[in-house]
């Protein structure tokens, strides 16, 4: 590789992380919410509204906005989504494992036999969950973005 296009993928990674920052901190928040309102007791059919999926896909539709008007949209966008995903999943495992150590009972404690295979679930096909279908919907933004856009300079 060349050193333009080193510089090119460095900048891109730096770019995805700084957009990425806040929704891993409100990923966070939302897994800690959830398992506080698990542990309260509320339905799990109540509180499935609020998970990772969903915050994923809004925040698709906010970087498909934002990223709409830049250089490289769509990759930009997949770079995102593959570094959000995994890192928005860790926080699930930990809680399989808080769940497993102390016998509490949320839905976090199912499903594994293994801190690692917990893991491993979370980190591969947890973050494919939210990347397949995040992708599709920030690209189907960016591009309704660049119609508007062309649109408008087309009209003057």
């Amino acid at each position: 590789m060349n050193n333009k296009r080193i510089k090119f993928h460095k900048t891109l990674l730096h770019e995805a992380i700084s957009i990425i920052k806040t929704p891993i901190i409100i990923a966070l928040l939302v897994t800690i919410v959830r398992y506080i309102l698990e542990l309260l007791g509320i339905s799990e059919n109540i509180i499935f509204i609020i998970g990772l999926l969903w915050l994923t896909l809004g925040f698709s539709i906010y970087w498909g906005i934002k990223l709409s008007d830049t250089k490289t949209p769509f990759i930009l966008l997949l770079l995102c989504l593959t570094i959000f995903s995994p890192l928005s999943r860790i926080p699930v495992a930990i809680l399989w494992w808080v769940d497993n150590k102390w016998e509490i009972g949320t839905h976090y404690g199912l499903y594994f036999n293994s801190f690692e295979q917990a893991l491993f679930n979370q980190i591969i096909y947890g973050s494919l969950i939210q990347l397949i279908p995040g992708f599709i919907l920030g690209a189907i933004t960016i591009a309704i973005m660049q119609k508007q856009h062309n649109k408008k300079h087309k009209n003057g």
